[in-house]
C-alpha cells in the first residue's frame, strides 16, 4: 500500500502544474459561456501559431541546459530579417522564407555568442541566459533604433521614423500576414484549419524525433546526464552544449517569424520578450520540468496555457466584472509558473534523492 501511494504521490508531484490548469480551465470554461466551436478555433489558432517556438526549447532542455531563456536572441534575428522584407516589399510565402534566409546567419551567430557565456557559466545557465537576453534585447533596440535608416539603408517612408532613421514601434507585416496559414485552408464545419502550418509544426517534430537518434543527439542526451561521464566517453562537452543554443536559437527565429505571420503586425522593440516568455510558461505548463521535456507536453502545454488565456477575460467578467482579471492573470501565470517550475525541480530532485534512497536501504535490507 505504501508503495502504491508513493506511485500516486510521484504521479501527482510530476504533474500537477498540467493539473491545476485543468482544474481551472474546467471551472472557467462554463463561467465563460463560450461555444464549443470558438473555443476549438481559437486553439486551432494558437497551436499554429506558438507551437514551433515552444519546440525550439527541447533541444537544449535535452543536452542539460535548462529552459533557453536565450532563444529570445533568435527571435530578434527574425524580426530583423522580417523588417529588410517588409522594406523591399516582398510578400507571401516567398518573403518569410527571404526573412529567413536573411536571419539565419544571424540567429547562428548569436546562438553561438549565447553559447559560449553559456558554457562559462555551467550551472547557472538558466539565469545566464535570461541576463543576456536583457543586454541583447538593448543591443537591438539600440541598432533598430538608431542603425536602420541610418547606417543600415531604410528606403520604406512607412517603416522610418519621421526624423529619418529609426523603426516605428509596430511594422505593417500585412504583406505576408496569414500567407503560411492560408496556403492550405481546410474548413470543417465552420472551423478553420491553417493545413500548411501544421505540416510545417509535424515536419519539426519528424526533426525532433529524428534528431534525438543521431549521433549528435546522443552526445547531447549523454552531456545532459553527466557531463563528467559524456567527457570520459570522449564527447566534446562544450561543443556539444554550444551546438544545442546553436540550433535551438536558429529554430527559435524561424519559430518567431511563424508567429509573427499570424498577427500581421510585430511590435518593432519587445515583440521577442513575449514569445520568449509565454514559450517557456506554455511548455512548463504541459509538465516539462528543467531537466526533462517531450513533444507532448509541448502540445499539451500549448493548448492549456492559452485556453486559459482566452476564458479567464470573459469569466473574470461575469464573476466579478471586471474582464481586465484576464489581463492581470495573463502576467501573474507567465512569470509565476516559471518560478512554480523552478520551486518543484528542486523539490523533485529532493524527492528523488529521498525515493532513491530508500530504494537502496530496502535492497540491502533483503
Amino acid at each position: 500500500m505504501n508503495k502504491k501511494t508513493d506511485n500516486l504521490k510521484h504521479i501527482l508531484v510530476q504533474n500537477a502544474v498540467p493539473i491545476v490548469f485543468l482544474v481551472v480551465s474546467a471551472f472557467a470554461i462554463p463561467i465563460s459561456q463560450f461555444s464549443g466551436s470558438y473555443l476549438i478555433q481559437e486553439m486551432l489558432i494558437r497551436l499554429s501559431r506558438n507551437s514551433f517556438l515552444v519546440l525550439s526549447l527541447l533541444i537544449p532542455i535535452m543536452a542539460g541546459m535548462g529552459l533557453n531563456f536565450g532563444m529570445v536572441l533568435g527571435a530578434m534575428a527574425g524580426q530583423i530579417g522580417l523588417i529588410f522584407i517588409s522594406d523591399w516589399n516582398v510578400v507571401g510565402v516567398p518573403g518569410m522564407l527571404l526573412a529567413a534566409i536573411i536571419s539565419t546567419p544571424l540567429a547562428m551567430f548569436l546562438g553561438w555568442l549565447c553559447g559560449v557565456v553559456l558554457n562559462k557559466a555551467k550551472g547557472r545557465e538558466m539565469v545566464t541566459s535570461f541576463i543576456l537576453g536583457f543586454f541583447m534585447n538593448g543591443v537591438y533596440q539600440l541598432i533598430v533604433l538608431y542603425g536602420f535608416g541610418g547606417i543600415v539603408p531604410v528606403t520604406s517612408p512607412k517603416l522610418v521614423l519621421s526624423r529619418g532613421y529609426g523603426i516605428r514601434n509596430v511594422t505593417n507585416l500585412e504583406g505576408i500576414r496569414k500567407c503560411l496559414d492560408n496556403l492550405l485552408p481546410i474548413s470543417i464545419q465552420g472551423i478553420e484549419i491553417p493545413l500548411a502550418t501544421f505540416i510545417v509544426i509535424a515536419l519539426f517534430c519528424t526533426f525532433v524525433v529524428w534528431f534525438r537518434r543521431t549521433k549528435l543527439g546522443q552526445d547531447m542526451r549523454a552531456v545532459g546526464q553527466d557531463m563528467d561521464v559524456a567527457r570520459a566517453a570522449g564527447i566534446p562537452v562544450e561543443r556539444t552544449r554550444l551546438l544545442s543554443i546553436v540550433i535551438s536559437t536558429v529554430l527559435a527565429c524561424y519559430g518567431q517569424i511563424i508567429f509573427l505571420q499570424n498577427i500581421g503586425t510585430m511590435n518593432t522593440y519587445n515583440s521577442h520578450e513575449q514569445a520568449g516568455m509565454f514559450a517557456i510558461a506554455a511548455l512548463l505548463v504541459g509538465g516539462a520540468s528543467v531537466s526533462k521535456a517531450s513533444i507532448f507536453n509541448v502540445f499539451l502545454g500549448v493548448v492549456l496555457f492559452h485556453l486559459m488565456f482566452v476564458v479567464s477575460p470573459m469569466a473574470g467578467k461575469y464573476l466579478i466584472g471586471q474582464a481586465q482579471l484576464g489581463e492581470y492573470f495573463r502576467v501573474f501565470v507567465s512569470y509565476g509558473i516559471i518560478s512554480l517550475a523552478l520551486v518543484l525541480h528542486a523539490w523533485r530532485r529532493q524527492k528523488e534523492k529521498d525515493r532513491s534512497r530508500r530504494g537502496l536501504r530496502g535492497t540491502v535490507a533483503e
